[in-house]
């Protein structure tokens, strides 16, 4: 009987051909490399994480758990009443304070619709305080607290350069366990053609930290989600304070020109807030 010879084959010379495509290959996965790199220099998403095996590299597990716990930190820690109001004074603007029906977090988070009212008290403090005439602004603490204590005072400080003195003596209204619509009472309380509601957004794993600008016009309970408008992400990271100003201040002096805000105003305003001192292209930049 022949013995079985199991040692392997001799392997001749490389093909060329298969060196070049293993080049292009090399270089092509190289190129797509560099175009992940660049595109997470521009975001905070979670772009191009890698890969050890089937699952994702111990770094990145990492930062996914401290993620998800900033933002679960972010729905439960409580607004510091004090230090905002403090900030906001300083840019020489009153303050009131509200708080909606909501009696504290679990409830709020629980019952949206409390969210939204006004509590008795506050209501009938709000009508006994100077009317807002046109513009009355909402810090409502929202879904991170986070936001609206970091965000609100450098974006009114903003707010006030790109509009002048003419909404200097507008009153803040620092509104706790309050949602978007808590402003059509604040707003029709202190007979307000305008209101404008700052509220901390719903936390991302990438962006605990977002704040929300809504506003509407003629605010009154009742009013409709189609009655408003929204400037979504504002923060560093996001909109910029100078850009989210100038497109509020823009849409705000048009709402009020036309007399409505909602699905009826349209937002045209890129040409004028890209031409503002200090704004930039985010494509460009």
């Amino acid at each position: 009987m022949t013995a079985r010879d199991d040692r392997p084959a001799a392997s001749g010379p490389l093909d060329p051909r298969a060196q070049g495509h293993d080049a292009a290959s090399s270089a092509a996965t190289e190129d797509a490399q560099d175009l992940w790199r660049t595109l997470r220099t521009h975001t905070s998403a979670r772009l191009a994480l890698g890969r050890v095996g089937p699952g994702l590299p111990s770094a990145e597990v990492l930062r996914f758990g401290l993620a998800h716990a900033q933002a679960r930190d972010a729905v439960h820690r409580p607004l510091d009443v004090d230090a905002l109001a403090s900030a906001v004074r300083a840019l020489g603007m009153p303050v009131l304070r509200a708080r909606s029906q909501a009696p504290d977090r679990a409830t709020y988070l629980l019952r949206p619709d409390q969210g939204r009212l006004l509590d008795e008290a506050s209501r009938q403090e709000l009508e006994q305080a100077e009317p807002a005439a046109e513009l009355a602004i909402v810090a409502a603490d929202g879904l991170s607290a986070v936001a609206v204590q970091h965000h609100v005072p450098p974006l009114l400080a903003e707010l006030q350069k790109v509009h002048g003195t003419d909404w200097t003596r507008t009153p803040v209204v620092i509104a706790e366990q309050g949602r978007v619509a808590i402003g059509d009472p604040i707003g029709a309380a202190l007979r307000a053609r305008m209101v404008v509601v700052l509220v901390g957004e719903r936390p991302g794993l990438s962006s605990p930290d977002s704040l929300g600008v809504y506003f509407t016009y003629e605010p009154r309970p009742g009013r409709l989600d189609s009655e408003r408008n929204c400037i979504s992400n504002v923060r560093p990271a996001g909109l910029p304070y100078v850009e989210a100003a100038a497109k509020l201040a823009y849409l705000l002096r048009k709402g009020l020109r036309l007399g409505f805000t909602g699905v009826r105003l349209k937002d045209d305003s890129e040409a004028a807030v890209l031409s503002a001192p200090g704004t930039s292209s985010r494509l460009g930049a």
